[in-house]
């Protein structure tokens, strides 16, 4: 099950900020979601931005607000159809190419959702178990975490820790909790995921190795 966004952006992972929701419009099924940002004013109309891991174009632009707009697959294949006003939203503008990559490469095209089903604290840090649907066919294509790899939870750029079948846990130190919108994250909170690219590469490969 793979998410269908209105752009593409090379991100790497690293939230800028966590926005909040100011405004949300309904038109027909597209969602318009407006937030408050501070660094709105060096946004531009029609760029693009990764909104919890999702990338969305800019459609306006009023001093420290800017909208954008959702179409209604997104809305489907991602958590924001389920926010609200006063909810923060992890942002991330695309990469410069003249920098360092610190988090991983990440495109804004989310995968699926997963549920929160349990958040341990453990020596200051707090570990979140995240549950998805397992497609074995999709699996297959790299869509699916392993030990030690990277994971896009909410757009943040995330080590893999306990990966199971259909389960995985990330460690969430102080900082990434303040500064994300982990906060907001509790027992049955529906986050977004993007899957490590370079592992669907490989898996696609290694299909073709095989024939």
């Amino acid at each position: 099950m793979t998410g269908v966004q209105t752009c593409a952006l090379p991100i790497s992972g690293i939230v800028e900020e966590a926005a909040p929701i100011v405004a949300l419009k309904r038109d027909n099924g597209n969602l318009h979601l407006t937030l408050k940002s501070s660094f709105a004013h060096e946004l531009k109309i029609d760029q693009s931005l990764a909104h919890n891991g999702v990338c969305l174009t800019v459609v306006n632009i009023e001093g420290d607000h800017y909208t954008v707009t959702a179409i209604q697959e997104t809305l489907e294949r991602s958590n924001l159809g389920t926010l609200s006003v006063g909810d923060k939203v992890n942002l991330e503008r695309s990469m410069l190419m003249n920098g360092r990559l610190d988090g991983h490469i990440v495109q804004g095209h989310v995968d699926q959702t997963a549920r929160c089903t349990k958040i341990d604290l453990v020596d200051g840090s707090r570990y979140y178990t995240f549950t998805y649907d397992l497609n074995p066919e999709m699996a297959a294509k790299g869509y699916m975490t392993v030990e030690k790899g990277s994971v896009t939870v909410n757009g943040v750029s995330l080590t893999v820790c306990n990966s199971q079948d259909n389960n995985f846990q990330v460690a969430i130190i102080p900082y990434t909790y303040e500064h994300t919108n982990f906060h907001q994250i509790k027992e049955g909170s529906i986050v977004n995921l993007e899957f490590d690219i370079i592992g669907k590469y490989i898996s696609r490969i290694m299909h073709f190795e095989k024939d």
